[in-house]
């Protein structure tokens, strides 16, 4: 449906460089990365904001990359929403409408319609100045879907949003997308973007490190920058080997421990990836088929929304993802000596 091919835009020292994806009918694609990676610039240029310096944008097979913004088949809504305060809520909506040959009675009739579609209903008539940061941005999906879009762009949405309205507005999202509308969503969010997408690109400096489904990407990240990127804190270089006669275990060779690790991987450099989540914490040795076990020193603790993420030095810094129960129950503290464990098959291995 969408395919963006080779796209480079410069803007001073800047660039986008060679961007290519596509993005299917009634998908939902979110591009990933950090503030300044040219999320919103790749945007706008899909827009017909922007003109690109080299590539391709392709609707529906129809070369769109010189065409007239009204003319492109394609919305984009900003997190500042950027409605008319002069109009109410009822104007703002209907001015998308209006771009399109409609009669007034087909207006007001798909105003109606569109409003009571983002929940907006029983604001029709209020003025723009008077409506919350999650209202606004509905109003603002109500105006871009009255044009009528093929593929709708989301600029950080829910950014500016509270966690209520978030939450609210994840859940229209999904129901927009449910009821076909293809979406191109721009975040810096990787939780958002696991709540949403069917598909994701991560975005590095201007290029697509990785495009996949959330859990190809999130659980099986290509670089060290993508694993870095979502989180995974445990990350480190070494060497992978296969001593004689152990089949498919290898080792992992650091420049503290050695791990033993269940990948299928040629011998070499490369980097170790585990979650915090596939580690265990005990207090003593555990009776476990993990492969891996090893006894260390806690030398940091910190709270996170899903438990406490406990790091404990074996030589290397191990971080485990342990529930605030579990800490309390263990009795963990800074400073403490305590076993880590984990599977061989929880190991994920990137070749240098």
């Amino acid at each position: 449906m969408l395919s963006v091919r080779n796209i480079t835009k410069r803007l001073g020292d800047f660039a986008v460089r060679d961007v290519s994806f596509d993005v299917a009918e009634g998908e939902y694609f979110v591009l990933l990365g950090a503030s300044g990676v040219g999320k919103t610039v790749l945007l706008e240029t899909i827009a017909g904001l922007l003109d690109p310096e080299a590539g391709q944008i392709l609707l529906d097979g129809r070369d769109i990359t010189g065409e007239r913004i009204q003319k492109r088949g394609i919305a984009l809504v900003y997190q500042d929403h950027a409605l008319f305060p002069h109009l109410p809520v009822r104007g703002n909506i209907a001015y998308g409408l209006r771009c399109r040959t409609l009669s007034r009675r087909q207006v007001a009739a798909c105003t109606g319609m569109l409003a009571e579609q983002v929940g907006v209903g029983h604001l029709l008539d209020r003025g723009t100045e008077t409506l919350s940061g999650g209202e606004a941005q509905r109003v603002a999906l109500a105006r871009a879907l009255g044009t009528g879009p093929r593929c709708l762009l989301l600029d950080e949405p829910l950014s500016a949003l509270d966690t209520k309205s978030r939450a609210q507005m994840r859940s229209l999202l999904r129901k927009l997308n449910r009821c076909g509308h293809t979406l191109l969503h721009v975040t810096h969010d990787y939780e958002e973007a696991i709540s949403l997408a069917s598909r994701v690109a991560i975005m590095e400096a201007g290029r697509i490190a990785q495009v996949g489904t959330p859990d190809e990407v999130f659980r099986h990240p290509k670089s060290e920058f993508v694993a870095r990127f979502i989180g995974i804190r445990n990350f480190f270089q070494g060497h992978l080997r296969y001593p004689a006669g152990d089949g498919e275990l290898g080792e992992f060779v650091t420049a503290g421990p050695v791990f033993h690790v269940l990948v299928e991987a040629p011998p070499g450099p490369g980097y170790l990836m585990l979650r915090s989540e596939d580690i265990t914490v005990a207090n003593a040795r555990p009776e476990t088929s993990a492969r891996n076990t090893f006894v260390g020193v806690i030398a940091d603790m910190a709270p996170g929304r899903l438990g406490v993420e406990v790091s404990v030095d074996v030589g290397v810094e191990i971080s485990a993802l342990v529930t605030a129960a579990s800490v309390a129950k263990l009795n963990l503290a800074c400073g403490k000596e305590v076993c880590v464990s984990f599977k061989a098959s929880a190991a994920k291995f990137l070749e240098a």
